[in-house]
Parts: C-alpha cells; sequence; structure tokens
C-alpha cells in the first residue's frame, strides 16, 4: 500500500445530493461532477483543480446509519484476510466485501465499540 496515509477515500453519503454539494461547492470551492452509478442512481465526484478528492452519493439498503455523514476509506492489502480477522477481533461486518467497477473491493465494519469504517483493496492498473 501507499508509504502515506492509508486513508485513501472520503465520501459523504446525503439523502438530498443537490442541497449538500451546493453547499460543500461553495463552502470549500470544489467543483462537481455527477456520474451514472447504475442501480445506485447518481453518484457526485468532488473535484479540485481537475481531480477528484472526494465522493458523494445517496443512501442505499445496505448504508449503516441514518442522516447524513462523512465517512473515510482506509486501504487494505487483502480485503478478504481483513474481513476474517474482524469477527476473530469481536468487531461485524456491516456490508460485506463486493467489487465497485474500475475502483476495488469495499466493504464497511464496525469494530467492538460500534465505531463503522469502511475498507478497500483497491484494484490494480495493468
Amino acid at each position: 500500500m501507499a508509504s502515506q496515509t492509508p486513508f485513501i477515500w472520503q465520501e459523504l453519503v446525503t439523502k438530498d445530493q443537490d442541497k449538500s454539494g451546493h453547499f460543500f461547492s461553495k463552502l470549500l470551492g470544489w467543483n462537481i461532477k455527477q456520474v451514472d452509478a447504475g442501480e445506485y442512481g447518481t453518484y457526485t465526484l468532488f473535484q479540485k483543480n481537475g481531480e477528484d478528492i472526494a465522493g458523494m452519493m445517496s443512501p442505499t439498503p445496505e448504508t449503516p446509519g441514518d442522516g447524513s455523514y462523512w465517512h473515510s476509506y482506509i486501504a487494505v492489502d487483502d480485503i478478504d484476510e481483513c474481513v476474517k480477522q474482524t469477527v476473530i477481533l469481536g468487531g461485524k461486518i456491516i456490508v460485506p466485501a463486493h467489487d465497485v467497477p474500475d475502483v476495488g473491493q469495499i466493504c464497511a465494519i464496525e469494530d467492538p465499540t460500534g465505531a463503522v469504517t469502511y475498507l478497500m483493496q483497491p484494484f490494480i492498473n495493468k
């Protein structure tokens, strides 16, 4: 994995992408690019100087929690091993590992205290 921070992506989950997108783009000087996410509707990319810097999505049936919130993705080398270790260490799998096309495999986990985070094993560009 990268030698820098393992936190590789930030994402806003909100029931109102228009309102949240307007707020953060104006507050922070970000641009917005909407993309078709198939069955999940619209996925919004926040961009700065032409680079994708964060994402925004509407809640799905698998999305943990209520209300709007930001969450981070932590890069891992082996998502399947992390899923196994989560359970062994007393955590829970909130959203099972699954592929996100052109991105990687992701899952959501909860530690024994209830803290939720997302893990991502990025696909390696060939």
